[in-house]
Formats: structure tokens, sequence, C-alpha cells
């Protein structure tokens, strides 16, 4: 037999406890029938394993341990591989290592034969890998092994399992970049994956396992495992306390019951209370809790909510309860109807008449809308020609657009095509819909009216749409008094014939005076209301910090599209990130890495908060300070 196909089990070490052998009993067990005697050629051995008995290990133990890897690695139950025939590849992993072995069923007793065996302990970062990559893992290296034998097999081979979702594997629609590159590799061969149970795949698993012993025998770690050595800190901050305290005296104020800390490790002591594993980075009322049961100086309540203040941790993982910070800032009225409008799209409707998408313009003025049926998402050039045909054409070129940042809007074409026609870009900060409010609001209108006039029958909602524009720029708005019509036309269009008198018809001049009397009024209520929000949003808002170019701030991770195992779990903060420009008092332009090169760059204040810088050193109090504490009661 070659050395290399039953080295895994000629390097099996010698059982240093009653576990390890029976791990080793459990894998002979399987091949019983192929040795002659084995009750009592592994009699030695089985007396081991009884817990009445002292575990120790003696010469006749020895020689049937040799004896069962010699009987192990020859014939009859080695058999030499024929690629002619199927072959059953049975893998397993544990936390250090991998094993497995290659089968062939025998034509002269019918009876599955092992053809090699394979073992191999997993690196520090495959040990890293969860179960289910590291099961993968197994297949991967298992393969790769006797790739000599499986590649070239005509007949496609089984390979066992014990872990069932590996049975998808090769037909998943989603794989990381690991298991990507490891697909590519299986491509090369013809086999099936089937689960088998855990109880019937000892085999392997005993196999994966050979490097229990040695791991733990050289396991630095010491006594104590990890989560035991929480005592260690709390002893290790109170003797580094009492050590500073022999060069410096503790002062009168300090309480009996309690050590005064020196001022070169009250640093120490404030990471110990919050950022140790037995704190888990609690609040300002959190830390000093810990802090008031042991340690005091004159300036912890202010050095503890600057340190806390200042955390990194702290910043990126939790979301503060203040309000939203930046106070609103509305945009420019308009003095004229359709000099300023607003665009938007209403998207997943069902389809109607082949129509799926809706097209919302708003002027900001009149707040007069038009809704613009469509059969798809339109691309810019399509978008501009809607636009003609539907709103330049009836109301004339605006001097302003707003939108959003979608694909049509953020184009060089929709950007040329803007600038040809005298009209400025307005584009939302990024994940801050807000700033095309007007358009967001109207949405929400038109939905509520389709809802209420299409919702035995949503396919018609096409049919009921000029129907909801009408009552959209009937009815008075809020902001104005007026309706959109008539602050747009001067004039409300009549319901019912009999309203109105005959009359002469008006002159020209007439019809001018009264849209300019009507349009004064309209812009005198947008400017009374538009004070009315700002004061009302405002309660609800604070006002945000003053930044500067080159200032790192942290940004908020709510609506990027991060690649993460659980969003639950994902800091609610990332960065820090500098900033590159000041937009405006409510703006920031960003650097953002390459990761992030999907994201547009530009973010309301309220998504962003500034990185503060936690001390170097605590100064030492002030002397006024420090008298009125030393007086003491």
């Amino acid at each position: 037999m070659d050395p290399a196909k039953v080295q895994a089990v000629i390097d099996w070490p010698v059982p240093k406890s009653r576990v390890e052998l029976q791990r080793f009993l459990g894998f002979a067990n399987f091949y019983r029938r192929f040795i002659r005697n084995f009750g009592q050629v592994a009699a030695p051995l089985t007396a081991l394993t009884s817990v009445k008995t002292c575990f120790k290990w003696s010469v006749s133990a020895q020689g049937a341990f040799d004896l069962l890897k010699n009987r192990f690695t020859s014939a009859p139950i080695l058999v030499t591989p024929d690629v002619t025939r199927q072959f059953v590849v049975e893998v397993d992993a544990s936390e250090v290592g991998v094993g497995a072995i290659l089968s062939q069923r025998s034509l002269s007793d019918d009876k599955v034969h092992p053809c090699a065996y394979f073992s191999h302990r997993l690196s520090p970062s495959e040990c890293n890998y969860d179960v289910g990559n590291r099961e993968l893992l197994a297949i991967r290296l298992a393969l790769g092994e006797w790739r000599q034998w499986l590649e070239g097999a005509t007949v496609p081979f089984v390979v066992w399992t014990d872990h069932r979702n590996l049975e998808y594997i090769r037909s998943a629609k989603r794989l990381n970049a690991r298991q990507a590159r490891w697909a590519l590799f299986f491509a090369r061969f013809e086999f099936v994956i089937s689960y088998r149970p855990g109880s019937k795949n000892t085999k392997p698993d005993a196999l994966s396992r050979l490097f229990s012993s040695s791991v733990a025998s050289t396991d630095p770690e010491g006594i104590l495992p990890e989560g035991r050595v929480v005592g260690l800190t709390v002893w290790g901050i109170e003797r580094q306390v009492k050590q500073a305290l022999t060069q410096t005296p503790s002062p009168r104020a300090c309480p009996r019951n309690l050590l005064f800390v020196p001022v070169p490790t009250r640093l120490a002591v404030l990471q110990w209370a919050h950022s140790a594993k037995l704190a888990g980075h609690p609040g300002v009322r959190g830390t000093l809790a810990s802090i008031r049961q042991r340690f005091w100086w004159p300036t912890r309540e202010h050095d503890t909510r600057r340190f806390v203040a200042a955390c990194s941790v702290c910043a990126q993982t939790k979301s503060g309860n203040s309000p939203p910070a930046g106070r609103l800032r509305p945009l420019p009225i308009p003095s004229r109807p359709w000099s300023h409008i607003a665009l938007d799209f209403v998207t997943g409707l069902p389809s109607s008449a082949g129509k799926t998408v809706i097209l919302t313009v708003v002027d900001r003025f009149s707040k007069a809308a038009h809704f613009i049926p469509l059969a798809k998402l339109p691309s810019d050039k399509e978008t501009a020609q809607i636009i003609i045909e539907n709103v330049f054409r009836i109301h004339g070129l605006p001097s302003d657009v707003v939108s959003d940042r979608g694909p049509q809007f953020t184009s060089q074409f929709w950007r040329e095509f803007c600038r040809l026609i005298g009209a400025s870009v307005s584009l939302s900060s990024g994940f801050h819909p807000q700033s095309n409010g007007q358009a967001e609001r109207a949405n929400q209108t038109i939905g509520r009216i389709l809802r209420s006039l299409s919702f035995r029958n949503p396919a018609s909602w096409s049919e009921q749409l000029p129907w909801a524009e009408y009552a959209h720029n009937s009815l008075p708005s809020s902001a104005t008094g007026l309706s959109p019509f008539q602050s747009s036309l001067g004039y409300q269009p009549p319901l019912f014939s009999s309203q109105f008198a005959e009359s002469s018809v008006p002159s020209a001049q007439a019809f001018v005076q009264r849209c300019e009397r009507t349009w004064k009024r309209v812009r005198s209520a947008l400017c009374r209301y538009r004070a009315q929000t700002v004061r009302a949003a405002n309660k609800r808002r604070t006002k945000s910090p003053r930044y500067c170019r080159g200032q790192r701030v942290w940004l908020s991770t709510q609506n990027l599209p991060l690649k993460t195992a659980s969003r639950k779990l994902t800091p609610r903060f990332i960065g820090p990130f500098r900033i590159s420009r000041i937009i405006n008092p409510v703006a920031v332009r960003l650097l953002l890495p390459r990761y992030l090169r999907c994201v547009h760059p530009v973010f309301h204040v309220s998504c962003v908060k500034p990185v503060l810088r936690a001390p170097a050193r605590l100064p030492p109090p002030h002397p006024c300070r420090g008298r009125t504490h030393l007086q003491g009661p």
C-alpha cells in the first residue's frame, strides 16, 4: 500500500483519555467484519472504556492499538482503487480538522472497503469558518487529495456528509467569493452530495478529531477559559490603583471605603469600567455605577461623560435617542406658477392597460400636479421627451427642477438638457427624501385617491388616473388655502353651469391683473405656511454641529447597502470619514472608500455625527475645585 494513503491512520496518536479511546474504537467498529477475532484483539482497549476502572495505558493496550492500526492499513480491509467502478467519499469536519475516507464496493464480497484515509489539521483562519464552510472545505480537500482517481472516474461518485445543506450547494444561486472559487474546482468532477446522519458518519468524524488532543495540550490560554478571566481584570485594576497610591497619597475628602485614583491611572479605570467584558460599553450612568463601587476622584462624573462620549465603539454601535440634527431648511418659494417643478416616480403598480409606472410632476408654487402613466421606468432621454410633451408645451420652461437621485436625473444627458432649457438641477441629498417633499407628498395623495377609486379592481387604476388628477387640482391646498387651479389660473373652474351668470368677456388686462393678485395672495400664504412649518418641525429637531472641511465624522448605516450576515448586529455607524465640502448648513460631502463608491457622497447632517477625541491624559482638577472637594462635609 502507498504510505500516503494510510498515513492518517498510521499517525493516529495514542489515546490519552477515555473519550479519545472511545473515538478510536468507534472508528474501528466499522471494520470489525474484516478483522478475524476482532473482539479478542480489541479486548485490552475495550476494558479501559469502563467507568468502573481507572484509565491507565498498559503494554497490552499499546499492542492491541498498534495491531488494529496495522490491520486497518493492510488487506483485506484496504482495496486498490478501480476508476471503472463507483467511488464513495465520506467526509466530516470538526473544530480543529477534517477527515475523509475513499471507499469502493468490492467485487469479491460486495462490501464497502476503504481505499485510502485522509486527515488534515485546520489552519487558524480555517478554524474561523462557520460549520457549512468547514464541511465544504472537507469536500474540497478530499477531492484535491484523490483527484487522480476521482477526476478520471467513468462513473459519478457519491460524497457522504452529515451537513444537509450541502446537498444543494451545486445548484445554489448565491455564493460568497470562497464558495465560488471552490465551485470552479468542483466543476471538474462528476459527483452527487448525499446527506448521512452524524450517527452513521463516525469514521471520518474520528479522523477529523485526531488533532483535538494536540490542540488542547498546546493551548496557551492556561487554566481558566476565556470567559472565566473576568476576576483577573477586576483584581488587576485594583492592584494598579493601589500601586499608584504608593506615590500619591489619598486626600481627606476621599471616602474611607473607596480608593482614590491618581491622575495617571484614571484613564485605565475608565477603560475598565466602560470597555471591559464585564461592563459591555454601558452609558454614563452604568459606567459611573461600576466606578462608584470602588474608586473615587474629584472629577469622576465629568471625566466619565467625556470618556463615554469619545468611545469609538459606542459611536459605531449605538444609535442616539436625541432628535435628528439639522434645522428645517425649506426650498425657496417661487414667484409664479410652473417656474419651479418637482419630479418623482410611483412604481410597483399592477399592470393596467399596459401601464405600470406613474410620473409625478408637481408645481411647487400652486401645488398643481400632472400624473402621467407610463409602461415602464423611462431612460433619461425618454424622461426629457415626456416632460416636453406633457409639461413644457402647456406651462412653459421652468427655472428649477427638483428630483431624487434616480439614474434618469443623475445622468450627463439630463444635466445638459436642463442647462439648454435654462433650468437648474436640484437633486436631493443621499437618503433624505424630504428634500423632494412636494413630489413625495403628491405621491401619497394620488395613492390614497387611487386606492379609493379602484380598490375593487386594482387593474383599472389607469382609467381612474385623470379623475384623481382633477380631484387633486380642484381641492384647496393646506399651504395656500386655494385650489391648484385657482392658484395657477386665477379662477376656480365651476362644477355647475348655474354658478356663474352670463357676463361680458373680461379684457386680457383684467385677467392678468386678477392672476397677479392671486399669485401675490398665494405667495404670501406660502411664506406664512413655511414659517409655521419651520417652527413646528424644529421643535422635533436639534441644531446640527458646525462642521468644517477636513473634519472626521461617523456615517449612519441605516440606508447603506452593506453586505452583512446579520443586519441586527451591524454597527449603527461606520467610518470615520473626512468632510471634503460643506454643501450648505444641513448637507456635507464625504470622502468615501472604494467599497462605498455606489453611494452618493452628499448626506444630510442627520446621517452623520462628529468624531469626539478621547483625551490622551486626563488633566488634574482645577485648584479652586480641588480645595472645595478637600474641605469635606
